[in-house]
């Protein structure tokens, strides 16, 4: 079945759901879990204006995205689990297809809010549905309303 699960998490309420389920799989499956979290490259937080490379803007992202990936490993370390994590910088879709080759993840699970309106869903894109067409493994989403 799934021996490595890899969760792609960032903290948010679908996130945490799906770090139950990915429990629930870890469990059943006697899986080793892996977690991460992506944080944006550093060009990404220059505007489009322009800008400079801030390394105390990119500190501080770092730490909270690290704090967020902690997070999530205390609260599988609280349930039984022991799991690794690791804080990614780059495209999220790129990060994580990548990494879950590295660990050779059987499953990929991540945390899907569904949105209101048309338009939210158009500009926000859909990371979950990019992560299906370039997953080098089955990928479970976990919906939220």
């Amino acid at each position: 079945m799934y021996k490595r699960i890899l969760l792609a998490y960032d903290g948010s309420d679908p996130g945490q759901k799906a770090l139950l389920d990915c429990q629930d799989l870890a469990h059943w499956s006697s899986s080793q879990i892996a977690l991460v979290a992506v944080m944006p490259s550093a060009m990404s937080f220059v505007g489009l204006e322009g800008g400079v490379y801030d390394v105390e803007l990119e500190e501080r992202e770092k730490k909270k995205y690290r704090a967020v990936l902690d997070d999530g490993l205390q609260r599988l370390s609280g349930a039984g689990y022991t799991a690794s994590g690791e804080v990614l910088t780059g495209e999220a879709i790129d990060e994580i297809t990548k990494y879950a080759r590295k660990i050779e993840a059987d499953l990929i699970v991540v945390g899907h809010k569904h949105l209101d309106s048309w338009a939210a869903r158009w500009w926000r894109g859909s990371i979950s549905g990019a992560l299906i067409e370039h997953s080098p493994c089955s990928v479970l989403v976990v919906i939220t309303q």
